[in-house]
């Protein structure tokens, strides 16, 4: 059950006093409706808090959205069980990494035809170059914690999972609208507990352009995950050497804002590394590269704002995780699975061990959501 702190009210029992803190800041300001909501995961973030639900009237803080605007899981499950693939999974890892580029910039040298009408409604202010960027990473997986897996559920049905966002153009259009909200603090002598809570106000220009430009980048890390799954698919589909229907598809956003009605009132509700789990509203929870990941059904909490952690929450920071943990740990950690194991010395930083107990989390939030199906995972490919 959640413990009460102020205006924050946490589902988190594995938090530290700074995140707590940085909660409160963001719950102290006065176009807050309500509560700030913490879910398991929690952990500091930019500003506003990773783990977080802020909901707002009349204003928007779009740090708290954060920079990957639209980040969020998609799975599918397909038809066969383990049975139906190769002893060895080597092969396929190639070939997915082949078909999803993968890393900071890498994309489709010739853009992908994918993007064609999002570009007919993208937003005033994109320039060509920004344009020829979108097209190119459109069906690119980026870097940090996105990946791709391939993994097993209780019932040795075989699941492909993947973590993605709006890439280098939602980065670009956060930053100039981040930049601007900041600028107009300045301008308008308002003082902040943190500079990257600045917001912008409803009914202004300013507001509606970041409005725009941030519902298309969900849109785009929408069509963006779905393109990546497809093409993953395919690669499954020639590997086990026949053509397959998928059982079902989630795809779902963990950083992003949408106006919904809480009690009564229409407000923005902010989802900063958290999903929307209204009754019956589908999800997908991972752990960590090493970890289970869940499947799960929301249970429409109105004090989460109808919401979920979107996964095990960070435990330690990149440096941090580079300072004290070690290779051969993750390749412990890692063991059985197929892997960027050649990477292992670049990808320390995601080592299951930086990450809170996945375990912990899903019983913090039983009230949130019904566990449907438990993944393990059997191959994972990630960005560099």
């Amino acid at each position: 059950m959640p413990t009460k702190h102020g205006n924050v009210l946490s589902w988190a029992t594995d938090i530290d006093e700074g995140t707590i803190e940085q909660a409160q800041r963001a719950a102290s300001l006065p176009f807050i409706e309500g509560h700030v909501a913490l879910m398991p995961d929690a952990h500091i973030g930019f500003g506003a808090t990773i783990g977080s639900v802020i909901p707002t009237r009349g204003a928007i803080i779009p740090s708290a959205v954060g920079v990957d605007i639209g980040c969020g899981m998609i799975a599918v499950e397909t038809p066969f069980t383990s049975d139906a693939l190769p002893d060895s999974l080597g092969p396929l890892h190639g070939q997915v990494s082949k078909a999803v580029p993968a890393g900071v910039g890498k994309g489709h040298e010739n853009g992908h035809v994918a993007f064609e009408d999002l570009y007919a409604v993208a937003p005033e202010a994109m320039t060509d170059k920004m344009m020829a960027t979108a097209a190119k990473q459109m069906g690119s997986l980026g870097s940090g914690n996105h990946f791709v897996e391939v993994c097993l559920d209780e019932r040795d049905h075989v699941w492909i999972v993947l973590h993605s966002g709006s890439r280098g153009i939602g980065n670009t259009l956060a930053r100039e609208h981040i930049d601007k909200a900041k600028g107009l603090m300045k301008r308008y002598f308002i003082d902040l507990p943190d500079p990257d809570l600045a917001y912008l106000v409803e009914g202004t220009p300013e507001f509606d352009a970041y409005i725009t430009a941030m519902l298309w980048s969900q849109d785009y890390a929408l069509r963006n995950r779905d393109v990546m799954m497809d093409a993953v698919l395919a690669e499954v589909a020639a590997f086990i050497g026949h053509e397959f229907e998928e059982i079902q598809r989630i795809n779902c956003h963990h950083n992003f804002t949408e106006q919904e009605n809480h009690r009564g009132k229409n407000v923005w509700v902010t989802r900063k590394g958290a999903i929307r789990a209204r009754e019956s509203d589908r999800g997908v929870i991972p752990g960590s590269m090493g970890t289970r990941s869940y499947i799960v059904t929301g249970l429409g909490s109105d004090a989460a704002y109808h919401s979920c952690s979107h996964g095990a929450g960070r435990r330690l920071s990149r440096s941090a995780a580079r300072k004290t943990l070690d290779v051969e740990g993750l390749r412990e950690q890692m063991d059985g699975k197929v892997w960027n194991d050649r990477d292992a010395e670049a990808l320390l930083d995601e080592d299951p061990r930086s990450y809170k107990d996945i375990d912990a989390v899903m019983a913090d939030q039983a009230d949130l959501v019904r566990i449907d199906h438990t993944l393990s995972q059997i191959l994972n490919y990630k960005g560099l």
